[in-house]
Protein backbone atom coordinates (compact mmCIF):
# COMPACT_ATOMS: atom_id res chain seq x y z
CA UNK A 1 0.00 0.00 0.00
CA UNK A 2 1.44 3.67 -0.77
CA UNK A 3 2.60 6.00 2.05
CA UNK A 4 -0.67 8.29 2.37
CA UNK A 5 0.05 11.67 3.95
CA UNK A 6 -2.24 14.52 4.34
CA UNK A 7 -1.61 18.38 3.29
CA UNK A 8 -3.58 21.05 5.38
CA UNK A 9 -6.58 23.09 4.12
CA UNK A 10 -6.18 26.62 2.67
CA UNK A 11 -8.64 29.00 1.41
CA UNK A 12 -10.94 31.02 3.07
CA UNK A 13 -13.48 31.45 0.46
CA UNK A 14 -17.19 32.34 1.29
CA UNK A 15 -19.62 29.28 1.36
CA UNK A 16 -22.79 27.71 2.79
CA UNK A 17 -22.95 26.35 6.29
CA UNK A 18 -26.36 25.20 6.02
CA UNK A 19 -28.74 28.72 5.42
CA UNK A 20 -25.38 30.45 6.60
CA UNK A 21 -23.11 31.82 4.88
CA UNK A 22 -20.04 31.71 6.28
CA UNK A 23 -15.79 31.55 5.25
CA UNK A 24 -14.73 28.65 4.22
CA UNK A 25 -12.41 27.34 7.01
CA UNK A 26 -15.01 28.22 9.80
CA UNK A 27 -17.63 25.57 7.59
CA UNK A 28 -14.94 23.00 7.66
CA UNK A 29 -14.32 23.75 11.68
CA UNK A 30 -18.33 24.35 12.52
CA UNK A 31 -19.01 20.67 10.27
CA UNK A 32 -16.53 19.07 12.46
CA UNK A 33 -17.85 20.35 15.76
CA UNK A 34 -21.44 19.14 14.45
CA UNK A 35 -20.28 15.67 13.95
CA UNK A 36 -17.97 15.26 16.94
CA UNK A 37 -21.41 16.12 19.08
CA UNK A 38 -23.65 13.63 17.17
CA UNK A 39 -20.96 10.68 17.06
CA UNK A 40 -22.51 8.67 19.70
CA UNK A 41 -26.02 8.79 18.65
CA UNK A 42 -25.00 8.74 14.81
CA UNK A 43 -26.43 5.02 14.21
CA UNK A 44 -29.33 5.29 16.46
CA UNK A 45 -30.39 9.12 14.84
CA UNK A 46 -30.27 7.15 11.28
CA UNK A 47 -32.74 4.76 12.41
CA UNK A 48 -35.13 7.01 13.33
CA UNK A 49 -34.91 9.41 10.89
CA UNK A 50 -34.93 6.96 8.21
CA UNK A 51 -37.20 4.53 9.97
CA UNK A 52 -34.58 1.97 9.26
CA UNK A 53 -34.14 2.48 5.33
CA UNK A 54 -30.90 3.83 5.42
CA UNK A 55 -29.71 0.12 5.89
CA UNK A 56 -31.47 -0.76 2.67
CA UNK A 57 -30.28 2.48 0.62
CA UNK A 58 -26.81 1.45 1.59
CA UNK A 59 -27.07 -2.54 0.56
CA UNK A 60 -28.47 -1.04 -3.08
CA UNK A 61 -25.83 1.04 -3.24
CA UNK A 62 -23.04 -1.91 -2.25
CA UNK A 63 -25.22 -3.73 -5.05
CA UNK A 64 -24.33 -0.92 -7.66
CA UNK A 65 -20.57 -1.39 -6.64
CA UNK A 66 -20.13 -4.38 -9.00
CA UNK A 67 -17.15 -5.25 -6.36
CA UNK A 68 -14.60 -8.27 -7.44
CA UNK A 69 -12.39 -9.93 -5.25
CA UNK A 70 -8.75 -8.44 -4.89
CA UNK A 71 -10.93 -4.96 -5.87
CA UNK A 72 -9.50 -1.93 -3.96
CA UNK A 73 -12.03 0.19 -2.50
CA UNK A 74 -11.97 4.09 -0.54
CA UNK A 75 -15.18 4.55 1.59
CA UNK A 76 -14.77 8.70 1.91
CA UNK A 77 -17.04 10.02 4.64
CA UNK A 78 -17.19 6.55 6.04
CA UNK A 79 -18.78 7.31 9.48
CA UNK A 80 -19.34 4.89 11.82
CA UNK A 81 -18.51 2.14 8.75
CA UNK A 82 -21.95 1.45 7.45
CA UNK A 83 -20.85 0.91 3.87
CA UNK A 84 -17.18 -0.13 4.33
CA UNK A 85 -18.80 -3.22 6.35
CA UNK A 86 -20.79 -3.95 3.39
CA UNK A 87 -17.98 -3.81 1.26
CA UNK A 88 -15.74 -5.97 3.31
CA UNK A 89 -16.64 -9.28 2.48
CA UNK A 90 -16.94 -8.58 -1.29
CA UNK A 91 -13.55 -7.77 -2.00
CA UNK A 92 -12.22 -10.73 -0.36
CA UNK A 93 -8.48 -10.94 1.37
CA UNK A 94 -6.92 -10.31 -1.35
CA UNK A 95 -8.59 -6.68 -2.10
CA UNK A 96 -7.84 -3.35 0.19
CA UNK A 97 -10.29 -1.15 1.66
CA UNK A 98 -9.68 2.22 2.78
CA UNK A 99 -11.64 3.80 5.16
CA UNK A 100 -12.00 7.13 5.38
CA UNK A 101 -13.10 10.07 7.07
CA UNK A 102 -12.16 13.71 7.55
CA UNK A 103 -13.86 13.89 11.16
CA UNK A 104 -11.78 12.17 13.53
CA UNK A 105 -13.87 11.11 16.39
CA UNK A 106 -16.55 9.48 13.45
CA UNK A 107 -13.23 8.03 12.00
CA UNK A 108 -12.47 6.28 15.59
CA UNK A 109 -15.67 5.25 16.43
CA UNK A 110 -16.02 3.90 12.79
CA UNK A 111 -12.46 1.89 13.06
CA UNK A 112 -13.87 0.45 16.51
CA UNK A 113 -17.23 -0.93 14.89
CA UNK A 114 -16.15 -2.42 11.99
CA UNK A 115 -13.46 -3.98 14.27
CA UNK A 116 -16.23 -5.11 16.31
CA UNK A 117 -18.11 -6.38 13.35
CA UNK A 118 -15.22 -8.30 12.74
CA UNK A 119 -13.64 -6.40 9.39
CA UNK A 120 -9.91 -6.91 9.76
CA UNK A 121 -7.44 -8.19 6.97
CA UNK A 122 -6.13 -5.39 4.75
CA UNK A 123 -7.89 -2.31 5.91
CA UNK A 124 -6.80 0.98 6.75
CA UNK A 125 -7.97 4.08 8.12
CA UNK A 126 -7.35 7.11 7.26
CA UNK A 127 -8.26 10.88 8.24
CA UNK A 128 -8.43 12.93 5.22
CA UNK A 129 -10.27 15.86 3.18
CA UNK A 130 -12.15 14.88 0.14
CA UNK A 131 -11.21 17.83 -1.73
CA UNK A 132 -7.39 16.85 -1.35
CA UNK A 133 -6.85 12.86 -1.22
CA UNK A 134 -4.10 11.85 -0.40
CA UNK A 135 -3.93 8.94 -2.99
CA UNK A 136 -2.15 8.09 -5.69
CA UNK A 137 -3.62 8.71 -9.10
CA UNK A 138 -5.27 5.72 -10.57
CA UNK A 139 -5.37 3.28 -7.38
CA UNK A 140 -8.67 2.51 -6.49
CA UNK A 141 -11.03 0.35 -8.51
CA UNK A 142 -14.22 1.72 -6.98
CA UNK A 143 -15.22 5.05 -4.05
CA UNK A 144 -18.11 5.04 -2.22
CA UNK A 145 -19.38 8.47 -0.56
CA UNK A 146 -22.56 7.86 2.18
CA UNK A 147 -24.14 10.94 3.55
CA UNK A 148 -21.08 13.07 3.17
CA UNK A 149 -20.21 15.22 -0.16
CA UNK A 150 -23.04 17.65 1.14
CA UNK A 151 -20.69 18.50 3.91
CA UNK A 152 -17.94 18.66 1.41
CA UNK A 153 -16.94 22.89 0.77
CA UNK A 154 -15.88 22.19 -2.70
CA UNK A 155 -17.75 19.49 -4.34
CA UNK A 156 -16.10 20.15 -7.40
CA UNK A 157 -12.53 19.80 -6.28
CA UNK A 158 -13.77 16.52 -4.49
CA UNK A 159 -15.39 15.01 -7.66
CA UNK A 160 -11.97 15.72 -9.30
CA UNK A 161 -9.84 14.32 -6.44
CA UNK A 162 -12.27 11.30 -6.71
CA UNK A 163 -11.90 10.70 -10.17
CA UNK A 164 -8.05 10.84 -10.27
CA UNK A 165 -7.78 8.31 -7.53
CA UNK A 166 -10.03 5.98 -9.68
CA UNK A 167 -8.07 3.31 -12.33
CA UNK A 168 -9.78 2.98 -15.68
CA UNK A 169 -12.92 1.07 -15.48
CA UNK A 170 -13.45 2.42 -12.02
CA UNK A 171 -16.18 3.38 -10.80
CA UNK A 172 -17.57 6.16 -7.87
CA UNK A 173 -20.97 5.58 -6.09
CA UNK A 174 -22.94 8.91 -4.01
CA UNK A 175 -25.39 8.24 -2.00
CA UNK A 176 -26.68 11.32 -0.94
CA UNK A 177 -29.76 13.09 0.29
CA UNK A 178 -31.54 14.53 -2.73
CA UNK A 179 -34.55 16.80 -4.46
CA UNK A 180 -38.24 14.99 -3.90
CA UNK A 181 -39.46 13.64 -7.55
CA UNK A 182 -42.73 13.18 -6.12
CA UNK A 183 -45.00 15.79 -6.22
CA UNK A 184 -46.87 17.06 -3.32
CA UNK A 185 -44.67 16.15 -0.80
CA UNK A 186 -43.17 19.11 -0.37
CA UNK A 187 -44.86 20.64 2.55
CA UNK A 188 -45.14 17.63 4.34
CA UNK A 189 -41.21 16.74 3.64
CA UNK A 190 -40.57 20.70 5.18
CA UNK A 191 -42.51 20.02 8.17
CA UNK A 192 -40.45 16.55 8.61
CA UNK A 193 -36.95 18.47 8.45
CA UNK A 194 -37.20 21.71 9.94
CA UNK A 195 -39.67 20.72 12.58
CA UNK A 196 -39.59 17.53 13.92
CA UNK A 197 -36.16 16.33 12.94
CA UNK A 198 -34.76 19.05 14.75
CA UNK A 199 -36.83 17.87 17.83
CA UNK A 200 -35.58 14.28 17.73
CA UNK A 201 -31.86 15.35 18.03
CA UNK A 202 -32.83 17.44 20.48
CA UNK A 203 -34.74 14.52 22.39
CA UNK A 204 -32.11 11.26 21.39
CA UNK A 205 -28.82 13.04 20.69
CA UNK A 206 -29.31 16.12 22.84
CA UNK A 207 -28.48 18.27 19.82
CA UNK A 208 -30.97 20.20 18.30
CA UNK A 209 -28.91 23.04 16.24
CA UNK A 210 -26.96 19.60 14.67
CA UNK A 211 -29.90 18.34 13.44
CA UNK A 212 -31.35 21.71 12.24
CA UNK A 213 -28.27 22.45 10.39
CA UNK A 214 -28.07 18.75 8.73
CA UNK A 215 -31.60 19.48 7.31
CA UNK A 216 -30.56 22.95 5.69
CA UNK A 217 -27.64 21.30 4.42
CA UNK A 218 -29.66 18.91 2.41
CA UNK A 219 -31.44 21.57 1.22
CA UNK A 220 -28.75 23.51 -0.25
CA UNK A 221 -27.41 20.22 -1.56
CA UNK A 222 -27.23 19.94 -5.35
CA UNK A 223 -30.46 18.07 -7.28
CA UNK A 224 -30.20 15.09 -9.14
CA UNK A 225 -29.37 16.57 -12.43
CA UNK A 226 -27.04 19.27 -11.20
CA UNK A 227 -24.96 17.00 -9.43
CA UNK A 228 -25.05 14.18 -12.52
CA UNK A 229 -23.26 17.39 -15.11
CA UNK A 230 -20.85 17.91 -12.16
CA UNK A 231 -19.66 14.20 -11.98
CA UNK A 232 -19.62 14.55 -16.10
CA UNK A 233 -17.71 17.74 -15.51
CA UNK A 234 -15.00 16.41 -13.49
CA UNK A 235 -14.71 13.45 -15.68
CA UNK A 236 -16.40 10.74 -15.48
CA UNK A 237 -18.61 8.63 -18.04
CA UNK A 238 -21.85 6.51 -18.07
CA UNK A 239 -23.14 8.90 -14.99
CA UNK A 240 -26.43 7.43 -13.63
CA UNK A 241 -29.08 8.90 -11.08
CA UNK A 242 -31.12 6.08 -9.21
CA UNK A 243 -34.26 7.77 -7.51
CA UNK A 244 -34.53 5.93 -3.99
CA UNK A 245 -38.03 6.89 -1.52
CA UNK A 246 -39.56 8.97 -4.33
CA UNK A 247 -36.20 11.49 -4.49
CA UNK A 248 -35.40 12.22 -1.16
CA UNK A 249 -32.23 9.67 -1.19
CA UNK A 250 -30.30 9.02 -4.50
CA UNK A 251 -27.47 7.50 -5.53
CA UNK A 252 -25.69 8.73 -8.21
CA UNK A 253 -23.04 6.48 -10.26
CA UNK A 254 -20.37 7.10 -12.55
CA UNK A 255 -17.21 5.16 -14.48
CA UNK A 256 -14.04 6.49 -15.09
CA UNK A 257 -13.51 5.27 -18.74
Amino acid sequence: MADFSTSPDSGSDTTHFGFEEVARGDKQRRVREVFDSVASEYDRMNDVMSFGLHRLWKKFTVSLCQLRSGDRVLDLASGTGDLARRIWPAIGDKGELVVSDINAAMLSLGRDRLIDAGVSGNTHYIQANAEMLPFPDNYFDCITIGFGLRNVTEKEAALRAMFHCLRPGGRLLILEFSKLALPGLDKLYDLYSFSLLPKMGKLIANDEDSYRYLAESIRRHPDQETLKNMMQDAGFDMCQVYNLAGGIVAVHRGFKL
